[in-house]
């Protein structure tokens, strides 16, 4: 791969470099690098725009998990139109969809350009396309027919809808339609980091609280080069996985809901409030808002916390063994998981999938191993990961993680390094870049960020999990019956608000 990339800037996850040693590649060059890469086991974690004179730079950041390093790299578009790079790379299609609505650059060939969210540009006078209006893909053909759901659901749910081309039971098509969540965060990050810039971290995602807000920390500690403190990572690493416990075995309830399976899911509502709760022991929220700061963190993990937190940690997962293995050994529940919404793993790379959605079709993609940082450089967790890209399969991975998750939370809990909780962060380094990949519970967060002359963010761009995914959802219907949906659907548990950036 390395021959791929040599046109390219390589750097290690969370470490600032200047932008200067970015090197801008000719359009064509630029296309060529990214396919050839890809092609070669790479991954495009980000493709964003950033305005300059005279036109807009594009740039891309490639993920090579084998050599635990990004490689970063640019163009420059000068005209308003450019060949669209999706026919031989998908992963980018929502990437040059992003762009044009942000800027006005056409991608031109792009085989499916709509809009991402309903948003007003990020630079330019354009206007923002009409909330919800937009030219749906329709089949026609004798008792074709179509459904459509949402935006607004039932319940307390976020706003997303949902388009099936159908005959009878069986889904020709499923086209997703997002961008009513749209809040303008990357937007308000420009010019930043100020006094609110951690709060739009911490409120990115809100079932992803720790992770963001951990990502985020991250960009700034590497542009102040403030100094790491062991204690502050192993808190953190605390903090993540019981996020990523809580919503885990919500989502294994909310399967079980879903199959009219009552047992484990009248255990798992229960069993994530326990986790929920033991953020809030650590941090007084249960989702951890507050708990993250740059340079380190606000509340401590005493001895005595420590000792309740372990002791609450072993009646949970005993109790989530007794539930979740209830599902396993259930034929009814079997039946409805196995050869459900099945993702290739082929499709799995083509759109590259992050995740546990990414490891229940047998890649072993996880940024903690593969990019680590903080606690993680030191206190590895096993990849979890199956083979058939199913319902089961992508239940199953939440399942294995959240032992791993249980075995690194008692072994750091019975061992938290000393030393103080924050370090001074000074001024962020001028017309730099810092790329920062933390795995969220749902998968690869990632966040990059450029400096301006006098260190503000120039541009700040998150990438959320669920924005490389949801067209994964809309695979797993296709020739499926429509009643696999909402169960389809929670197998990933994707975000909207982390989409709707």
């Amino acid at each position: 791969m390395t021959t791929m990339l040599e046109p390219l800037l390589t750097v290690s996850n969370g470490r600032a470099v200047p932008r200067r040693g970015v090197p801008t590649l000719a359009l064509s060059r630029f296309g060529d690098v990214i396919s050839a890469a890809v092609a070669d086991g790479a991954r495009v974690v980000a493709l964003f725009g950033v305005p300059e004179t005279p036109g807009l730079a594009l740039y891309v950041v490639l993920a090579d998990d084998q050599d635990a390093v990004v490689h970063i790299g640019r163009t420059l578009l000068t005209a308003r139109e450019f060949p669209a790079l999706t026919p031989q790379c998908p992963q980018v299609h929502l990437f040059e969809r992003e762009i044009a609505e942000q800027y006005g650059y056409t991608p031109v060939g792009h085989p499916w350009l709509k809009p991402v969210r309903f948003a007003p540009p990020l630079a330019g006078d354009g206007a923002p396309p009409q909330i919800g209006v937009t030219n749906f893909y329709r089949v026609a053909g004798e008792e074709v027919h179509e459904v459509a759901v949402g935006p607004v659901h039932a319940g307390v749910i976020e706003p997303g809808h949902f388009r099936f081309q159908c005959h009878g039971e069986q889904v020709f098509h499923l086209e997703i339609s997002l961008g009513y969540q749209h809040r303008g965060v990357e937007r308000a990050l420009i010019g930043g980091p100020n006094k609110r810039s951690v709060h739009y971290a911490q409120t990115l995602c809100g079932d992803t609280t720790i992770g963001h807000t951990t990502a985020y920390c991250q960009v700034i500690e590497a542009l102040a080069e403030a100094r790491k403190i062991p204690r502050v990572q192993a808190i953190r690493g605390v903090a993540l996985e019981l996020e990523r416990l809580a919503n885990h075995i919500g989502d294994l309830g909310a399967l079980a809901g879903d199959v009219g399976f009552l047992p484990t899911a009248s255990f798992c509502g229960r069993l994530r409030g326990d986790f929920l709760n033991m953020t809030a022991a650590v941090c007084g929220s249960r989702f951890g808002r507050g708990l993250v700061r740059p340079g380190g963190v606000r509340f401590d993990i005493s001895a005595e916390l420590a000792a309740d937190l372990t002791t609450r940690l072993a009646a949970a997962e005993k109790d989530c063994r007794s539930a979740v293995n209830l599902l396993w050994d259930s034929p009814s529940v079997m039946a409805r998981f196995e050869e459900i919404g099945i993702i290739p793993r082929d499709v799995a790379l083509q759109l590259g999938l992050v995740g546990p959605a990414a490891r229940a079709c047998g890649l072993s993609r996880d940024a903690r191993q593969d990019h680590p940082t903080g606690v993680f450089r030191f206190a590895q967790i096993p990849v979890a990961s199956w083979e058939t890209g199913d319902v089961f399969a992508r239940a199953y991975v939440r399942w294995l993680e959240m032992q791993h998750s249980l075995t690194f939370l008692k072994e750091q809990l019975s061992a938290m390094p000393g030393g103080e909780l924050d370090t001074p962060v000074g001024n962020l380094a001028p017309d730099s870049i810092v790329v920062s990949l933390i795995e969220g519970w749902r998968g690869e967060l990632c966040h990059t960020a450029i400096t301006d002359e006098s260190g503000h963010f120039l541009r700040y761009k998150v990438v959320d999990p669920s924005f490389h995914n949801w067209a994964a959802l809309a695979y797993t219907l296709r020739d499926g019956q429509i009643s696999d949906f909402p169960l389809c659907n929670k197998s990933f548990n994707l975000s909207y608000c982390g989409h709707d950036l």
